[in-house]
């Protein structure tokens, strides 16, 4: 990765400088904190943990703009996040669009964290006036619009995509890192068949300083976020609140739909706090009981990322290999329901 880290460089591509003389108007990308339309299905009411504000105003550009070599194009559904042409070589790529201010801070765990074939990793900075573009891989969709679009996956497929997504998950914290507000949207596809996962990036994740894995941050997405947290005023383990955000995108990959769901926002979190949810009797035993290892009310009952590895309900995918497989059809999907002014509810 040819990236200067703390340079008062414009541009780094394979050794050379280039400086970009004036930002042209990009779409805004959201802060964590912010509300946004890539919130898709779960936003929650002023006043609970997860809430926050909308952003203000709206993006001034949502057609397409030119940095430098690059033709930025707003991707649908994704906000703040950009397709790429670079005009010279024909390369495509996705780019993501930071403050000035910020954008060391949001791109400080890429160089932290050794490369992993599940994390996405950046190719090209530039640096304007104003704004940071951080160029990182080409993907082909996420994995919310994906499950919105096929259907629940069957055991075998949903393996293999998961084993990915733990196995990335696995990789962040041991190194100490917590990716906080983990879900569908944050992994997206690395090849046109929709076989190979990759976390779409680690702009909003928390490297720890020290042992302790102690966190009081509390904004996120609803529908993933952790009794824990909406019960403490005070700290919360972020690993095992990562581990209950593994378990509610299993339960949906397999399920078809969110484990705990109300149009309600004080309603979901209740559902949320009581921890009680329904397993179909189609799914197998192994499947049944690594969810309940996942979903446990009491984080320290769950397993940890590394040890969701191991568990024997990936055997049988792991013996098949990662051949490439459709999702098969089926008669339940991911949520699409009718919230009317709620509808940020899920993501």
């Amino acid at each position: 990765m040819n990236v200067q880290w703390t340079s008062p460089v414009t541009f780094v591509r394979n050794g050379r400088n280039k400086r970009i003389d004036s930002d042209e108007p990009v779409s805004k990308c959201p802060r964590l904190s912010e509300s946004s339309s890539d919130a898709g299905y779960l936003s929650s009411s002023p006043g609970s943990p997860v809430w926050a504000a909308p952003l203000s105003g709206t993006p001034t550009h949502q057609g397409p703009s030119r940095i430098g070599q690059f033709l930025l194009i707003p991707i649908a559904d994704r906000d703040g996040v950009h397709s790429a042409l670079n005009v010279h070589t024909g390369e495509e790529s996705v780019c993501k669009v930071f403050d000035m201010v910020h954008y060391q801070e949001k791109i400080r765990a890429h160089s932290i964290l050794p490369a992993h074939r599940n994390i996405s990793h950046i190719k090209d900075i530039v640096l304007g006036d104003r704004k940071a573009y951080v160029f990182l891989e080409k993907d082909y969709g996420d994995m919310h619009m994906f499950m919105k679009s096929c259907k629940k996956l069957d055991e075998e497929l949903a393996s293999r995509l998961f084993y990915q997504v733990a196995s990335a998950v696995a990789h962040c914290h041991q190194m100490d890192i917590v990716l906080g507000d983990l879900k569908l949207r944050k992994f997206v596809f690395s090849d046109e068949k929709r076989t190979q996962l990759k976390l779409e990036s680690l702009e909003d994740c928390h490297v720890l300083e020290g042992d302790s894995d102690s966190m009081s941050d509390k904004h996120g997405c609803p529908a993933y976020v952790s009794p824990e947290i909406l019960n403490s005023s005070g700290s919360y383990s972020g690993k095992q609140a990562d581990v209950w955000s593994l378990g509610v995108m299993l339960y949906t990959l397999l399920v078809g739909r969110y484990p705990f769901h109300d149009s309600d926002p004080s309603a979901l979190f209740s559902k949320i706090r009581r921890g009680q949810f329904c397993l179909p009797d189609a799914l197998s035993p192994k499947a049944r009981c690594l969810i309940r290892s996942l979903l446990r009310k009491e984080p320290w009952e769950r397993l940890t990322a590394a040890e969701i590895l191991i568990h024997p309900w990936f055997h049988r995918a792991q013996e098949r290999g990662s051949g490439e497989q459709e999702a098969g059809a089926t008669d339940q999907t991911v949520p699409t329901f009718c919230l009317e002014n709620n509808e940020s509810l899920f993501c």
